[in-house]
């Protein structure tokens, strides 16, 4: 019965990530997990930590940062798409969760700080570190898609990993990213969500990831925010390492969760491998 419950709730949860653009109404939801409106959203809610509307305005606020920190589409068209008609209520909601209206965080956020005209160097708080990381077991969960949207891999990961007994306070969460977004259609990026495990389960695919350096930086802000820092991570930073890159897929591991940490507060630890 609990790998039922948790069927439909990914059912759930796939529908909200593909129709972010379309009105997503409990009732609908009810539907689509072929429960009863009157009990599913306490069963969504229960598992996922979160409410089904708070998951569906946490996505799309995600989303808007995205398109604020890495498109030139307008302010406004960036609320009608995240279903706000009204721009002065985008304004407030987005002010709420990111900690400023949408056009200076266009400006001003986090992603700013490593644009390559800015002289190419880090505040402090980024400096880069090489570490020596030893192999770890993890079970994964695919991915094919857009990066932003693999919270979909974590969610079906993660209902797994607790219906298996698996997770605890030790517990490390990973995304692994194996290709570059600039090269590789956005339809066809492969990643995958990871969790670390002490022993293996049946039913769950384990694999482990690479032992050897890493160049490691610690980014404190929005998600949207970290393709400004991969860019300056690999266009600047690498050139004048002195390190070649190795063939094996990027880190990054999450040190809380967006359920329930403010976009400004969630921490990120992105892991480069070299040779």
């Amino acid at each position: 019965m609990t790998h039922s419950y948790e069927d439909r709730i990914n059912r759930v949860t796939a529908y909200i990530y593909e129709h972010l653009d379309q009105p997503l109404d409990l009732g609908r939801l009810a539907d689509v997990a072929a429960m009863s409106p009157w009990h599913w959203h306490r069963v969504y809610s229960a598992m996922r930590g979160e409410t089904a509307a708070a998951a569906v305005r946490r996505l799309r606020l995600m989303r808007a940062a995205n398109e604020l920190a890495n498109s030139d589409a307008p302010v406004e068209a960036i609320a009608r798409r995240s279903g706000y008609d009204n721009l002065q209520s985008f304004t407030r909601i987005f002010a709420e969760a990111y900690g400023m209206p949408p056009a200076r965080y266009r400006r001003e956020g986090s992603h700013t700080a490593f644009n390559p005209a800015q002289n190419g160097a880090p505040t402090p708080h980024y400096a880069v570190e090489i570490r020596h990381l030893p192999a770890m077991t993890i079970a994964t969960e695919p991915h094919l898609g857009d990066y932003m949207n693999i919270g979909m891999a974590f969610d079906r990961l993660f209902g797994r990993l607790g219906a298996a007994g698996l997770i605890d306070q030790n517990t490390r969460m990973f995304g692994v990213y194996g290709d570059d977004p600039s090269a590789v259609p956005v339809d066809e990026l492969r990643s995958a969500a990871a969790a670390t495990i002490s022993s293996p389960s049946a039913g769950l695919p384990v694999s482990a990831t690479r032992a050897g350096d890493y160049a490691v930086l610690r980014h404190k802000g929005p998600y949207a925010d970290m393709r400004a820092e991969y860019n300056w991570l690999f266009g600047t930073w690498l050139p004048q390492s002195g390190r070649d890159i190795a063939d094996a897929p990027v880190l990054e591991e999450y040190l809380n969760s967006p359920r329930d940490t403010a976009p400004s507060e969630l921490l990120t630890i992105l892991y480069l491998p070299l040779v």
